[in-house]
């Protein structure tokens, strides 16, 4: 009985509660695509700064990571057809941006404000078509606003929860670790619903025939990417952690079979407009791709088997595989770095060096070169310099770990335990598990005479390893925190 009252009590609670959050922070709106109300405390122009402020992030840290891929030429001509689907979309007001993003993964995704295709994806379709199929797809979820409404049902079950903050996106950041490795990323597996995989099916649809392309070709654009994408699984060995991306990733789409069959009736349903030419521009998009298609050639066969290498420690194969791809193609910014992160593990670092500023001259921007030009001026002890580095890999990839990582170790090194606190919180946030960055922190806390953070740090450190040295230590300075003031 008393269970029972107090369940009543939490509802009449909540009930008002829910009334309020969403009066105070928006209310219904009409979606562009159905002409339906739906909730949504998202406005429109807090979509295009979120997309503004999750891109970098989403580029290099997202599944696949990389950044973008550079070729002037391609890009300008592929932004073209994004701008062409993005007139005949149902919100041509919002402004966009394409690129191409250097992963071998083959995926596409879009944000307020942007949308991207990888490498893996892009060098594996078979005309202008299913270019623009895939891309209508993803426009199709910003224009219908998927992300938009799931935001703002993420923002009432955190006011429901709490109040402290809203969060609208969170990273999976991994070990601290002297390599290229992406970070997988939740950000862009948006777990769309069933219908919004269709209604984006749909749309793409209708995109492409208005732009006079045959609609038949978004079928085979579905086949060819999952045969895209079983390829890759098999390239890679279907490691867990990738192919784990690749099952999340299937498993928020119909299966391939039913879904083909819905393309088919969404075809038919679908208004018919004039077919321009053959309606695919095959030869144009086969001769545009042709360069990309040679060196995802090279990334496949050699770069990302040494990454993988170089993950594993094993040096003498990282170093076969970067030293092959270089031997293909010298104006990779990526293949230099590899090197670059080969010899940090090598405590080379003045070959490190000579690598990452190679890497930097091909591209400036190429943030994991920079990040490891902050990592070598850090063991080299040139701490300054470090920061400066690093500084400046953050504001590439603002939620880089390594980059936290390294440039709270140096504030550490330095005795400037406030900053150190500012970047290694985040990070032991994020790795908890991280061997020594809790006792690290306990020293921060201690030094600038927070007393029980540091303490819960040093008790967080001897759970994690307290035979290690920073374990006896943490463990030490815990038993004297306790005496001194009585914890």
């Amino acid at each position: 009985m008393e269970q029972t009252g107090t369940r009543a009590l939490r509802l009449i609670l909540i009930i008002p509660l829910l009334f309020l959050t969403l009066t105070f922070f928006g209310s219904c709106a009409v979606n562009p695509v159905t002409g339906q109300s739906q909730l949504m405390l998202v406005s429109e122009e807090q979509e295009i700064a979120m997309g503004k402020e999750l891109y970098p992030n989403a580029l290099w840290g997202g599944e696949g990571g990389g950044g973008e891929y550079r070729d002037d030429r391609l890009k300008s001509y592929l932004k073209g057809l994004v701008v062409n689907i993005h007139k005949v979309s149902h919100r041509p007001n919002l402004p966009v941006d394409f690129a191409i993003q250097n992963s071998s993964i083959p995926n596409a995704w879009a944000i307020p404000g942007h949308v991207v295709m990888t490498r893996g994806l892009l060098a594996g379709l078979n005309n202008e078509a299913e270019f623009v199929y895939v891309m209508g797809h993803e426009m199709g979820h910003v224009a219908a606003r998927h992300s938009a409404s799931q935001m703002s049902y993420g923002m009432v079950a955190q006011v429901l929860l709490g109040g402290a903050g809203i969060a609208l996106s969170g990273s999976d950041y991994s070990e601290a670790a002297l390599t290229l490795g992406s970070v997988g990323s939740s950000l862009l597996l948006l777990k769309y619903s069933r219908n919004d995989e269709l209604e984006a099916d749909r749309l793409g649809v209708q995109y492409m025939t208005r732009l006079g392309y045959d609609p038949r070709n978004a079928v085979s654009a579905q086949n060819n990417v999952e045969f895209i994408s079983r390829n890759y699984m098999k390239s890679i060995g279907q490691e867990p952690g990738e192919q784990g991306f690749f099952e999340d990733l299937l498993s928020t789409h119909p299966r391939t079979s039913v879904r083909i069959e819905e393309m088919q009736n969404i075809i038919i349903a679908t208004p018919r407009q004039p077919i321009r030419g053959d309606g695919t521009n095959r030869q144009q998009f086969q001769s545009a791709t042709a360069d990309i298609r040679r060196v995802h050639g090279i990334y496949t066969d050699y770069y990302d088997k040494g990454v993988r290498a170089l993950k594993k420690d094993n040096l003498p194969e990282a170093t076969s595989y970067a030293q092959k791809a270089l031997a293909q193609d010298q104006r990779q910014a990526p293949f230099h770095a590899l090197i670059g992160f080969i010899m940090l593990k090598k405590k080379d670092y003045s070959e490190a060096e000579k690598s990452f500023q190679q890497a930097l001259r091909i591209d400036p921007s190429y943030q994991p070169a920079v990040r490891g030009m902050g990592a070598k001026s850090y063991f080299q002890g040139k701490y300054t310099e470090s920061i400066q580095h690093l500084r400046r890999s953050l504001t590439l990839f603002p939620e880089d770990p390594s980059s936290y990582y390294f440039l709270g170790m140096d504030y550490y090194k330095t005795r400037s335990y406030r900053n150190a606190i500012t970047y290694l919180k985040p990070f032991a946030d994020a790795q908890p598990k991280h061997p020594r960055i809790h006792g690290i922190l306990g020293i921060c806390y201690e030094n600038v005479g927070d007393v029980n953070n540091a303490y819960s740090e040093y008790i967080m450190q001897t759970k994690i390893d307290p035979k290690s040295d920073v374990g006896k230590t943490s463990a030490e300075r815990a038993r004297a925190l306790q005496l001194k003031y009585g914890r």
